[in-house]
C-alpha cells in the first residue's frame, strides 16, 4: 500500500535550501519515491492552516518511506533542510 510524506515548509534561508532540493531529489528516487506536489500554489479552504511550501512524496510502502527518511543518503540533505527551513512533516498510509 502506498505511503505519503506530507511536508509544510517555511524556507528561512533560500540559498542552502536550493542545495537541499537538489540533494533530496536524488535520495527520493533512490528509495523508490516520487514527488506528487512540490511547492505549487496552495489555497486554504477550511481551518487555521496557513501552508507555506507544501511537498507531497509518494513511496510504495510506509517501510520504504521510513527507510528513505532514516537513510544515510538523505542525512546530509536533511541537515541542510533543518538549518534552512522550518518544517512540519508527517508520514501517512494511503488507501
Amino acid at each position: 500500500m502506498s505511503a505519503y510524506v506530507i511536508v509544510n515548509i517555511e524556507v528561512t534561508d533560500p540559498a542552502p535550501y536550493e542545495e537541499y532540493k537538489r540533494l533530496a531529489h536524488a535520495t527520493v528516487v533512490q528509495y523508490d519515491g516520487r514527488y506528487i506536489v512540490r511547492g505549487g500554489a496552495a489555497e486554504q479552504l477550511e481551518g487555521n492552516w496557513e501552508p507555506k511550501r507544501v511537498v507531497v512524496l509518494e513511496f510504495p510502502t510506509m517501510a520504504r518511506a521510513r527507510e528513505w527518511f532514516d537513510s544515510p543518503e538523505y542525512a546530509p540533505a536533511r541537515k541542510i533542510r533543518q538549518a534552512a527551513a522550518v518544517s512540519d512533516m508527517i508520514l501517512v498510509e494511503g488507501a
